[in-house]
C-alpha cells in the first residue's frame, strides 16, 4: 500500500470529534490492534474545516495512546500519511498519523492593573 504525505497546514483547523480509542482488530474477540513492536494503535476522530468549505470528519491512527487530546479541543496532527484501500467492491482512503497532540493554547489578555479601561 502506498502512502501519500498529507500536508496539515493546508487542512485549517483540526478538533477531536471522537477522543482516543483503542482500535480493534477483531470485533468477535475484541482484541486491540498492535504495531509490529508491540504498541497499541489507537483511532481518533477529527473534523476538518477549510475555509469556505463544509466539516468532514476523518479517523486517524496513531501509535500509542495521545494524551491529553480531549473531544471538542483543537488538535495538531504530526507525520500524517493517507493509504489507499480496495477489499472486493469496497474501498477508501485511511489515514495514520506519526503524532496527534493538544494544540498549544493562547493566553487571555492581562486586565489593566488598576482596573480602568483605556488608560489614566
Amino acid at each position: 500500500m502506498q502512502s501519500i504525505p498529507v500536508d496539515t497546514s493546508r487542512l485549517g483547523v483540526l478538533r477531536c470529534a471522537v477522543g482516543p480509542e483503542p482500535k480493534i482488530a477483531d470485533f468477535e474477540t475484541k482484541e486491540v490492534k498492535k504495531d509490529r513492536d508491540g504498541n497499541t494503535i489507537y483511532s481518533v476522530a477529527v473534523t476538518v474545516r477549510q475555509e469556505g468549505r463544509r466539516v468532514s470528519v476523518i479517523e486517524i491512527a496513531v501509535t500509542g495512546e495521545p494524551k491529553g487530546v480531549v473531544e471538542g479541543a483543537e488538535v495538531r496532527v504530526a507525520g500524517l500519511d493517507a493509504f489507499a484501500w480496495a477489499m472486493g467492491d469496497r474501498h477508501g482512503i485511511s489515514f495514520r498519523a506519526a503524532a496527534i497532540t493538544p494544540a498549544p493554547t493562547t493566553a487571555a489578555p492581562a486586565a489593566a492593573s488598576n482596573g480602568k479601561a483605556g488608560g489614566a
